[in-house]
């Protein structure tokens, strides 16, 4: 299914895959029903872009983490036709939509001739490359619950070059008032996970920085990067932890503000 084709279509030059059809979704009106909110959900489009995710006024307003996502996918004109379900189907560890997807609860809808169905989007990413899309399926939309005040986010990436590289590793973090903090992992496995710390430790502001970097290298300790051209596994693995500092700090002061 072609949709951006910002993927496909380099893997077919490439020689990476042969598939004997392509199909042009982007004509199917289902898909292409934009950014809208319904009671306390925000539904996005299958083939709603990056840039129209980042530039969205729901999105600035409900999901900031997320607009702070998309707009480190590629390049301006990448982002200008890379769709977000395109982006989720690809099932890269490193996709940068999925943390801050995963730290709002995201849900896809899927439709066949059999009917709906819908997934949180932690079922439905099953491995590199693998979801739980069936072959006569198509995903409609993402689903996003508005999130309640009590809380904030924020995303966090590091690449070798920003705009023409996958993520070396990437991370959304989100705090709330009752003093828990949790954290999507993304580029550190086979699927982007999350963890979770509710004692209180990493929103408490008598906790020192060292105790808060300790607990979050313990709650990084559930990754499995591995090394590649990108970065080494020990990079990778010490790395998760400076972002998650960062990402925590950042969150911190946005709840604070809010």
């Amino acid at each position: 299914m072609l949709a951006g084709g910002t993927d496909l279509l380099v893997r077919i030059k490439t020689g990476r895959i042969a598939p004997k059809a392509v199909i042009d979704v982007k004509a199917i009106s289902e898909l292409n029903s934009g950014i809208v909110k319904s009671g306390q959900e925000v539904h996005v489009g299958a083939l709603t872009t990056m840039a129209a995710i980042h530039d969205d006024p729901l999105i600035t307003k409900y999901f900031p983490a997320l607009s702070e996502a998309v707009v480190n996918i590629g390049s301006v004109q990448i982002r200008n036709r890379a769709s977000i379900a395109g982006n989720i189907c690809n099932a890269s560890p490193a996709a940068d939509s999925v943390p801050a997807l995963l730290i709002y609860g995201a849900h896809v809808g899927c439709v066949s001739p059999r009917g709906e169905r819908i997934l949180a989007l932690h079922d439905f990413l099953l491995g590199p490359g693998k979801t739980a899309l069936a072959g006569d399926e198509l995903l409609q939309e993402v689903i996003l619950p508005i999130p309640k005040d009590d809380q904030a986010a924020a995303f966090m990436r590091l690449g070798r070059r920003r705009g023409v590289d996958l993520a070396t590793v990437n991370l959304c973090c989100q705090v709330t008032r009752s003093g828990a903090a949790r954290f999507a992992v993304g580029a550190a496995g086979p699927v982007a996970f999350i963890v979770e710390d509710s004692s209180g430790v990493l929103t408490d502001k008598e906790v020192s920085a060292d105790q808060k970097k300790a607990a979050i290298a313990h709650l990084m300790e559930k990754a499995a990067p591995i090394s590649d051209l990108r970065s080494g596994k020990e990079y990778r693995q010490a790395m998760l932890t400076v972002l998650g500092q960062r990402a925590l700090t950042i969150a911190l002061d946005r709840l604070q503000g809010a």
